[in-house]
C-alpha cells in the first residue's frame, strides 16, 4: 500500500440508505401522476381531473402505497445495524413510530384509488392521515436526536431534528400536511445512510504497512 492508499472503509449502513432512497423515489412517483389534483381547491374540479386519469390515479396509489410500506423497512434495517447505545434506541423508536403510522397511510391510499368522489370531496374520516403524520414528526424527532448522537455528518441529524418541531406546527395549526415533506428528509436521510463510511478497524494504516515491510526487509 502506497502513502497515497487509504485504509479500506466500511459502509454499514448502505443498505438501509438504498431501500429508504428507493421507497422514498417510488412514493414521489406515485403521488406526481396526477399532481396537480393535490394543488386545486375546487372539489369539482378535482373530481373531473380524477376521472380523466382514473387509471394514472390508481397506479399512482399503489406506487404510493408501496413506499409507503417500504420507508420504514429502511429504518428499521438501519437501526439493526445501528450499535446498542443512545442512537440505536432512538432509532429503533423512529422505526416502530413509522411501522405503525404506515398501514392507515396505506389505508386512505386504498380509499383514495377506490372513491374518486370521496377523495374529492374530502369526505370520511381524517383520524388515520392525523395519526399517520403525527407518528411521522414523532419518528423525525426521534431519528434527530439519534443522529447527533452518531458519527454521521451532523446535517442530517439537524435535518430532521429541526423538520419535526416545524412539521409538527404545520400539522397542529391546519390539520392538514403534504406528506411529501417527511418523505423528502427521509430520502435525504438515506442518501447520507448510503455514503457513510467507517474505517475499518482491521485494516492497517499505511506507516504501518510500510513499517512491516522495511522490518522484514532489515531481518536476517
Amino acid at each position: 500500500m502506497t502513502g497515497k492508499e487509504s485504509p479500506q472503509g466500511i459502509r454499514p449502513y448502505r443498505k438501509a440508505g438504498a431501500v429508504i432512497v428507493a421507497a422514498s423515489t417510488c412514493w414521489g412517483i406515485g403521488v406526481s401522476f396526477v399532481g396537480m389534483v393535490h394543488a386545486t381547491r375546487d372539489p369539482a374540479a378535482r373530481l373531473a381531473m380524477l376521472q380523466d386519469s382514473r387509471g394514472p390515479w390508481i397506479l399512482g396509489q399503489f406506487l404510493a402505497a408501496a413506499g409507503t410500506m417500504a420507508v420504514p423497512v429502511g429504518f428499521v434495517r438501519f437501526a439493526q445495524a445501528v450499535r446498542s447505545g443512545p442512537t440505536k434506541t432512538l432509532a429503533t423508536g423512529a422505526a416502530a413510530a413509522l411501522v405503525a403510522g404506515a398501514p392507515l397511510f396505506v389505508v386512505a391510499l386504498a380509499d383514495r384509488a377506490a372513491d374518486l368522489e370521496k377523495f374529492a370531496y374530502r369526505r370520511g374520516a381524517s383520524w388515520p392521515f392525523l395519526t399517520y403524520s403525527g407518528l411521522h414528526v414523532g419518528a423525525l424527532a426521534a431519528l434527530g436526536a439519534g443522529l447527533l448522537l452518531s458519527p454521521l455528518k451532523p446535517w442530517s441529524g439537524l435535518t430532521a431534528a429541526s423538520s419535526a418541531p416545524l412539521f409538527g406546527a404545520i400539522l397542529a395549526g391546519t390539520k392538514d400536511i403534504p406528506p411529501f415533506v417527511f418523505y423528502l428528509v427521509e430520502g435525504a436521510i438515506g442518501a447520507q445512510l448510503m455514503r457513510y463510511e467507517e474505517v475499518s478497524p482491521a485494516a492497517p494504516a499505511p506507516h504501518e504497512n510500510a513499517a512491516k515491510e522495511n522490518a522484514a526487509q532489515e531481518s536476517p
